[in-house]
C-alpha cells in the first residue's frame, strides 16, 4: 500500500501534483489535485493483465485541448458546488434570488464555467503506509452566483480489498445548495470495445422525469416492468436498442434515508471486471456517454467517444434547489455536508 506524489503540470503559475494510490492487488489509481479529479484506474483481469479503466489524460495539457474544452465530459473530476442541472440557471432561497451561469442551454450544469472541478485543491495529508489523498477548497461566497463561504474536503481511499472510498464533507456560513460527486466514466473491458455488451443492475424502482432541456420537473416515474427497470441484470446495449436512446437517468433509492448502502453492480464479460457501487446518497444518474466526442483519445491510443464509458454519479436531486422537499439539497449554516461513495471491483 504506497502513494506517490508528482508534478503534473502548472496552471496560471500554480503547480499540479498527481498521487498514485497503489494496493498489494496490483490496482493504481492516479488522482490530480486539479479538480480532485481520477486521471487513471489501472485494474487487473482474469487473466491478470493491468488494464486501463477509466476515461482520462496522462498529461496535465489534454485537459485543455480544443477537442475536450469543446465536449467538456468532465472526465473523473469532482463536479460542484451543485453538480448536475439547475432548471433555468436559478432559484430562490430564503426569500432571495439567486442567478447563476447558463451553461447547457439556459440551464446551468455542475457548478457553473469554473466549477470545482476547474480548480487546484489544496492537498492536506497524503500518507505513505497507506493509499489515501485527502483534498481541501474554500468556495468564496457568490463564486459562479452561490451564496455562502463553503470549506469543502474529499479524500480518496484505496483498499486491499479493491475499494476506492471517497468521502465528502462540507460546512458553509450560509444556507447554499450542495452536492457534489465524481464524474468518473468506466469501462471495464479496458476500452477494447464500448461498453454495450457490459451487464448492469441498478436497485431502483423510480426514476427522475426530466423536461425537454434535461432539467429534473420534480416529478417522479415508477420503471417497474419497464424497459428502464434495472433490478433485474440487463446487458446496456440491449437496453439501448429498446428505448432508442442511450442512459441518461437519474434513479432514486426508496426508503434509503442516507445509509451507506450497495446500489448498483456492472459486469464485463471477458474480462471478468465487475463494478460494485454503494453509496449514502438518495440517488444516482447513471449515464452512458452518449455525449463523449469520438474525437477524445488517451495519449497511448486507448479511444473515447459515444457510449465508450458509463457513469456511476451519486449525489443529491438534480434541480434539487427548485424541487419542493429535495432531501438535503440546500446546505445549511450549523449543518454538515457527509456523503461516501465506494467504487469496489472485482476480477
Amino acid at each position: 500500500m504506497t502513494t506517490l506524489e508528482s508534478d503534473f503540470g502548472e496552471l496560471e503559475g500554480n503547480a499540479v501534483k498527481l498521487f498514485t494510490l497503489q494496493n498489494d492487488n496490483g490496482v493504481i489509481v492516479k488522482i490530480s489535485n486539479y479538480g480532485a479529479t481520477i486521471t487513471s484506474i489501472m485494474m487487473p483481469q482474469k487473466n491478470g493483465e493491468p488494464e486501463e479503466v477509466v476515461c482520462g489524460f496522462d498529461t496535465f495539457q489534454s485537459y485543455f485541448s480544443d477537442a475536450y474544452q469543446a465536449n467538456a465530459p468532465y472526465f473523473g473530476g469532482t463536479v460542484g458546488r451543485y453538480c448536475s442541472l439547475i432548471k433555468d440557471a436559478k432559484f430562490t432561497l430564503n426569500g432571495q434570488n439567486f442567478e447563476l451561469e447558463k451553461i447547457v442551454g439556459d440551464n446551468n450544469l455542475h457548478g457553473g464555467k469554473v466549477g470545482f472541478d476547474k480548480k487546484i485543491w489544496n492537498v492536506k495529508s497524503l500518507s505513505n503506509d497507506i493509499s489515501k489523498v485527502e483534498m481541501e477548497l474554500e468556495s468564496k461566497a457568490l463564486e459562479e452566483g452561490f451564496p455562502g463561504n463553503v470549506k469543502v474536503r474529499v479524500s480518496f481511499l484505496l483498499t486491499n480489498d479493491n475499494e476506492i472510498r471517497i468521502d465528502y464533507h462540507a460546512i458553509t456560513d450560509a444556507d447554499t445548495p450542495f452536492t457534489i460527486t465524481n464524474h468518473s466514466y468506466f469501462n471495464l473491458s479496458g476500452f477494447k470495445a464500448n461498453i454495450e455488451n457490459h451487464s448492469v443492475q441498478v436497485l431502483s424502482d423510480k426514476k427522475q422525469l426530466w423536461d425537454e432541456t434535461g432539467a429534473a420537473t420534480g416529478k417522479n416515474a415508477f420503471i417497474e416492468n419497464q424497459v428502464d427497470d434495472l433490478r433485474e441484470v440487463k446487458t446496456i446495449g440491449n437496453v439501448h436498442r429498446a428505448m432508442g436512446d442511450g442512459f441518461e437517468h437519474y434513479y432514486l433509492f426508496k426508503n434509503k434515508g442516507f445509509k451507506l448502502e450497495k446500489v448498483a453492480e456492472i459486469n464485463e464479460p471477458n474480462s471478468g471486471r465487475s463494478l460494485l457501487v454503494s453509496t449514502t446518497e438518495p440517488g444516482m444518474l447513471f449515464y452512458t456517454g452518449k455525449y463523449t466526442s469520438d474525437e477524445l483519445q488517451r495519449e497511448s491510443g486507448e479511444k473515447y467517444g459515444k457510449y465508450r464509458g458509463f457513469c456511476c454519479e451519486a449525489h443529491r436531486y438534480p434541480n434539487g434547489p427548485n424541487i419542493p422537499n429535495s432531501p438535503k439539497s440546500i446546505l445549511k449554516k450549523g449543518e454538515t455536508y457527509d456523503s461516501t461513495t465506494i467504487f469496489k471491483f472485482e476480477w
